[in-house]
Order: structure tokens, then C-alpha cells, then sequence
């Protein structure tokens, strides 16, 4: 197929933008798969290659076979190379520039992340009380839970780093909870910042093996809410978005406090990087709704 190259470069560059979100704090892989359209594809894609994984684990190869079959590996190789490609230069790249620039930098984000609200809500078909509380509960959460304090831990054990990637993981395919905030709050985000930097590979596969376990438990759970309580699962997507945008607001970040700008601190330029994410996702909200429609067969007479 012609087209097939392209998709290709497409879920590649889905990918680097996932990876390149999971590094910085406050901002979701999640979100950005829930904002480029194929968040939910992603979850029931996850799901399968988990399934795969038990069923080779239990020696069952008829199971396996199925579930090899079923996995979008045209979808899953590129965004699992565009997520490496992304944390090994976003380790590099992302963190100095949030340190140069915090707040343009947090306000650019704050924008992109608080237009991918409309995507979830506009995927609930029916707005209902008890949805709705699920929403206001899981903003709460999601806004106490991105006050909690960092931690600073200059020499983790693998202990620590294998059950701290297990807990962050479940974030990081959760569109509005931050992987890297939580490794701030456990402790080990700068550790494993340096550790991916200076390749260290034990660290290093310990972090991954202990995502993996995270993974493969809550890739299952989360695929299962989707298919059996889509709209209560999207009014929670939208819940955790608007509670996280906490971690993002431009001033007073380090201090896990909300505050207004002081003397001396930028207000154009966060304003204006605020509304250019802010723009850039709705535009590819309608650019997505209008193409989906084209391709919409019409009914017939």
C-alpha cells in the first residue's frame, strides 16, 4: 500500500510527541494520544499485546498465534520507536529549556493540555449526574494529587525505582496525570533522567521491567472501563485533565503553590504561548471532526 510509508512516519511522530510529553512534568503521553486521535486504539492495542505476553507465559502458542495476529503492530512499532527516540533527546533537551524558560515554556502546555479537554467530553453521549460526579471526584483528585511536594532522593534503590515505574507508568497512558510528575513526587525523576542520560542499564531495566508490570495490569483494567463504561471512563478523562492543569500553571511551579506572576516574571509571552497550544489542538479538533465526516459514507436514498 501506497500510504503505508506514511502512516508509518505518522504513528512515528505520534510517538516522539508521547515520548516527549511523558518527560516533562504535568504533561501526559496520554493527553497527547488522546489529542492526535488514537488514544483509544492505543489502549485496546495494549490490552492484546498483553495478552499476548500471558498467553506465551502460560506456553499457550494456539492463544498466542491469535493474539499475534491481532496486535497493530503498524501502529505499535513506530510509537514505541517515537517514545524511545523522544525520551532518550528529551532527557537531553526538555529539562534545561524548562529551566531557561519555566514559565512561556508551562504556559505553552497549559494551553495544548486544557483544549484536549474538548476531546473527551465531546466523546460522552449522554451527560448524567452520576458522570458528572465522577468527573468533579476525579478532578479533586487529580488537583491534590499534583500539589504533593518533590522529592528529592539522590540515590535510589532499585527497590524503590522498580515499584516507583510500575505507579507512573499507570499515569503515563493516562491522559492528564503526569508520569514525570509522579517520578517527582516519588523521588526518582532526576535520578532516572541522569541514569537514561549516562546509560546506566541496570537502573535502567529495572525502570522498564517494572513498567512493564504496571502495564500490563492497568492496560487491561483501562481497556476494559472503555469498552464497558466508555462515557463514565471519558467524564473521568476529562476530570483528570482539569484537576492536572494544577501542575502546569506557569507561576509558582517549583513550590507546588498557585500564584500570579511577580515583578520581573514574563505575562505576554506565556499568554501568547498559551494560546497558540490552545489553538494548535482545537484546530486539529475540527480539522479531525470535519475530516471524519468526509470520510462518512452519506445514506443512501
Amino acid at each position: 500500500m501506497s500510504s503505508t510509508p506514511f502512516a508509518f512516519v505518522r504513528y512515528l511522530l505520534y510517538g516522539v510527541l508521547m515520548g516527549g510529553a511523558d518527560v516533562i512534568p504535568g504533561v501526559s503521553g496520554g493527553t497527547m494520544a488522546l489529542i492526535v486521535g488514537i488514544y483509544e486504539r492505543l489502549v485496546g492495542a495494549l490490552s492484546t499485546a498483553v495478552s499476548l505476553g500471558l498467553a506465551l507465559l502460560r506456553l499457550d502458542l494456539d492463544a498466542a498465534q491469535i493474539y499475534w495476529a491481532a496486535v497493530p503492530w503498524r501502529l505499535i512499532l513506530p510509537l514505541l520507536g517515537g517514545i524511545g527516540l523522544a525520551i532518550l533527546g528529551g532527557a537531553r533537551v526538555i529539562p534545561p529549556l524548562m529551566e531557561a524558560y519555566p514559565a512561556p515554556t508551562r504556559g505553552l502546555f497549559f494551553g495544548l493540555v486544557a483544549a484536549s479537554l474538548f476531546i473527551p467530553a465531546r466523546r460522552i453521549e449522554r451527560v448524567t449526574g452520576p458522570r458528572v460526579a465522577i468527573g468533579v471526584f476525579c478532578a479533586v483528585g487529580a488537583f491534590f494529587l499534583t500539589g504533593l511536594p518533590a522529592l528529592a532522593v539522590s540515590d535510589p534503590s532499585l527497590l524503590r525505582v522498580f515499584f516507583s515505574a510500575t505507579v507512573a507508568i499507570c499515569a503515563m497512558i493516562l491522559p492528564g496525570v503526569s508520569g514525570a510528575f509522579l517520578l517527582e513526587a516519588l523521588g526518582i525523576y532526576t535520578p532516572t533522567l541522569e541514569a537514561v542520560n549516562g546509560l546506566e542499564w541496570g537502573y535502567v531495566f529495572t525502570f522498564v521491567t517494572g513498567a512493564a508490570v504496571g502495564l500490563s495490569t492497568f492496560a487491561k483494567l483501562l481497556d476494559l472501563l472503555l469498552s464497558r463504561h466508555h462515557d463514565a471512563t471519558m467524564a473521568a478523562l476529562v476530570g483528570l485533565i482539569a484537576g492536572a492543569l494544577r501542575a502546569l500553571w506557569p507561576y509558582g511551579a517549583d513550590a507546588r503553590i498557585l500564584r500570579g506572576p511577580e515583578p520581573g516574571e514574563p505575562i505576554l509571552p506565556v499568554i501568547v504561548l498559551a494560546l497558540v497550544g490552545f489553538g494548535a489542538v482545537l484546530a486539529l479538533v475540527v480539522w479531525s471532526s470535519s475530516d471524519a465526516e468526509k470520510k462518512t459514507p452519506a445514506p443512501g436514498p
